[in-house]
This record gives structure tokens, C-alpha cells and sequence, in this order.
């Protein structure tokens, strides 16, 4: 049986995830930098509420304290921005790396250069975005910038303004400008907060696309949910005991009070484990949704955040086949030159291919299931195999058995 590093192991369960979801509109994130084993590591992105963001006026204008933005609306330019807010066009690209006749998606978001008018009812807007009381915003946005390193590049466009009551209620985000080699993963990571909800704050397209010179707003924390969340982290530590002090005792049976009767079964004689099936040989091609890549033995099963799809083993050399019909989404080399192949199939389905060696198909391509693709390695000689709906990564029993 072939020995797996522990890097490896790793790999599957946190850098599939992020390379995956951003292969659905072939634009695939090839972002393996850093220490995979806990760069890559999004549990506490994942759990860390951040706030909506607030509604703009009907300019489109969001006012902090600090500065103002404008969210784009379907099918505006700079120009339809520029004529709503009153700040020339040239501006606008220039402080946001903008072509002049770019088509801007909806609810993307324009950093303007310089203060307009506060949102107010003439404009369709409640006025300035003010901290809620008793919210430590120093704390929570010193937080997001000591996550990053001291590399983050933010802007600063005006001075602070004083708030106005009658404003929407929010914490101010603070500013990142995209430089060149930078995704929207690295950046979530740098700030610790999900991809997910720094698209939705930034107006990102499906394929989480940004651009150089970019000015995106981090999603600030929702204090509240983060305070619930620290709560009961809290509780939860003060129940633990710490290593080496033993579990709390329980309380004795009373001596007035007769135990329980004795109704245990007897276990019954121990059985001998059979041998692992071969469960590539044992499906039925003709009713399961697709077919095991690999002839071998699952020696890893799917668990949910831990391993996101299944482990199969077998000989070196062994070849490497499609699940089932579909096209080649993409090719890649993770940091440790090991091979990833994506296949695309109907109904939003992908299937994942981590560990193989000698591809035989291209990008592009359209391949029959059964179809050989690649072989196990020399070394490490075992496929990991994932079935995703969309960004979720599912367990692939039911598409198997």
C-alpha cells in the first residue's frame, strides 16, 4: 500500500475547495501560494459573520465618514455613473482603474474621488452610514488590517466627516487596492473573510474576477453575530478541560437508591471482517450516475470539510477514466507539481481528478465516460475523486452506487 504525505492530505481538503469553484466559467483560480496546510485554511472566514451591505440612494451613493461610493446599476458606465454623481468620468477610471468604456456589472462598486451631496430624502437615501453605539470600530477594523500584511495598499480620499442622525446604521469597511497577481481568494484570505461575501459586497461577477488597481471594500464583521459568536466560544472553552486535567467526575449513586437492573445483552460471537470490496468491479454501469475513475479500493471515505470527495488506490500505472460524459474544464499543477484535472458535466455537476499523472486529454475537450484521461502516478499511486453541484462539493456515493 503506498505511503501519503501528510501535505497532501491536507491539500485535498482545503485547496480543491477554492480551485474548484472558481472553475465554473473556465476561468480557473490557480492560486496555490503559500503554506497549503493552513494558508488555505477557511474554517474561521467561514464562521466570521460579516454585515450586509448597507442600501445606496437612488444615485447609487453610500456615504461613510471616511468616503462615498457609488454601486453601479445594470448596464451603466462610467458615464451613467458620472452624470448621477457629478464627477467627470475621467475621475472615476482614474481612482478605480476603470476604462472609460467599460461595461460595469451590477452592483459593482465606484469609489468616488472626492464627497458629493449626502444621501437625504431628495436623493431617495436616510443619510450618512454611522456606527452603532457601543461597537468598539477601531478594534474591528484593526482587526481586518492586522489579518493582512503590512504590503496592503488603502486609500484614503477625504477627511472624516461628521455624521448627520437619521443615517443608515453600519460599520465603515475598510479599503484594499488590488495589485497585480492578486485574486479574489488571496484577498479574502489576507482579510479573513469568505470570497462569497466579499464578491456580494464588491459586485463580482460568477467567476470572482478582479483587476488591477481595483478599489474593493473588505465586508466588516457584524458585531453582533460576532459577539453571539465570541459568547459561545466563550461558554464552550469554560466546559472544556485543559490537557492533563482529567474529565470532571461524575456524581456517585446514592446508597438509598438501588441500581438499575442488569438487562445487558450478551455481545453476540465476533465475526471476521471481510476484505474491502472492489467496488469499481461491483457497481452497475447501466443504473448508477457514473462510474468509479479508478478500479480499486476506497481508502478514504467523502466527510464533509475534512476530505471533500473520495480517496480510491491501485496500482501505479493504472489508468484514469471519466466519471462520466462531459468536457475538459481545466488542466493544472497545484504547489507541489501534483496534477488536477476538472471535467465539466450537464446539470451544473463537475468532477474533480487530484493525482494524476500522464494526461491524455487537453482543455476543451469532450469525453465519453469510461474514457481514460491520465494514470495513477508512480508514487502516491491513488486518485482523489470529487463530485461538486455547483460551488458545493457533495458526497459522491449516490452518483456512484
Amino acid at each position: 500500500m503506498a505511503v501519503f504525505s501528510s501535505k497532501n492530505t491536507r491539500l485535498i481538503g482545503a485547496g480543491l475547495a477554492l480551485t474548484v469553484m472558481s472553475g465554473c466559467l473556465d476561468t480557473l483560480d490557480y492560486d496555490f501560494r503559500g503554506d497549503l496546510g493552513g494558508g488555505l485554511d477557511t474554517t474561521e472566514a467561514a464562521q466570521t459573520a460579516t454585515a450586509t451591505r448597507p442600501e445606496p440612494d437612488d444615485r447609487g451613493v453610500i456615504s461613510y465618514p471616511s468616503y462615498q461610493v457609488a454601486v453601479a446599476k445594470r448596464g451603466d458606465t462610467l458615464a451613467d455613473v458620472s452624470q448621477r454623481v457629478g464627477i467627470p468620468a475621467e475621475e472615476l477610471s482614474r481612482t478605480n482603474g476603470i476604462a472609460l468604456d467599460a461595461q460595469l456589472r451590477e452592483g459593482e462598486v465606484v469609489t468616488l474621488p472626492r464627497r458629493v451631496a449626502e444621501p437625504s430624502a431628495a436623493t431617495g437615501g436616510t443619510g450618512m452610514v454611522t456606527a452603532p453605539g457601543g461597537v468598539d470600530i477601531a478594534a474591528l477594523a484593526g482587526g481586518a488590517i492586522n489579518n493582512a500584511d503590512t504590503s496592503v495598499e488603502t486609500e484614503t480620499l477625504q477627511p472624516v466627516a461628521t455624521p448627520k442622525p437619521g443615517g443608515q446604521t453600519g460599520v465603515e469597511p475598510v479599503r484594499h487596492k488590488v495589485k497585480r497577481g492578486e485574486t479574489a481568494f488571496t484577498i479574502a484570505r489576507l482579510y479573513n473573510v469568505s470570497v462569497r461575501s466579499l464578491a456580494e459586497w464588491n459586485g463580482l461577477g460568477s467567476d470572482f474576477t478582479i483587476r488591477e488597481n481595483q478599489i474593493l471594500l473588505i465586508p466588516p464583521v457584524d458585531p453582533e453575530a460576532e459577539a453571539k459568536r465570541k459568547a459561545a466560544a466563550t461558554t464552550a472553552a469554560a466546559t472544556t478541560t485543559k490537557p492533563g486535567e482529567g474529565s470532571p467526575t461524575p456524581t456517585p449513586p446514592s446508597a438509598s437508591k438501588p441500581l438499575p437492573e442488569d438487562n445487558t445483552v450478551a455481545a453476540a460471537t465476533p465475526v471476521e471482517k471481510p476484505e474491502s470490496p472492489n467496488l469499481a468491479q461491483q457497481q452497475s454501469a447501466s443504473k448508477a450516475a457514473m462510474s468509479y475513475p479508478v478500479s480499486g479500493k476506497v481508502i478514504r471515505p467523502y466527510s464533509k470539510g475534512k476530505n471533500n470527495g473520495i480517496d480510491i488506490a491501485a496500482d501505479a500505472g493504472a489508468p484514469v477514466s471519466a466519471a462520466a460524459d462531459g468536457t475538459v474544464a481545466a488542466i493544472t499543477k497545484d504547489a507541489d507539481d501534483v496534477t488536477i484535472l476538472v471535467v465539466r458535466h450537464p446539470n451544473n455537476l463537475m468532477t474533480v481528478y487530484y493525482n494524476v499523472d500522464g494526461v491524455k486529454v487537453k482543455k476543451g475537450a469532450s469525453v465519453k465516460r469510461g474514457q481514460s484521461m491520465a494514470v495513477l502516478p508512480a508514487e502516491n499511486s491513488f486518485v482523489h475523486f470529487e463530485v461538486r453541484e455547483g460551488f458545493d462539493s457533495v458526497d459522491p456515493a449516490p452518483y456512484l452506487k
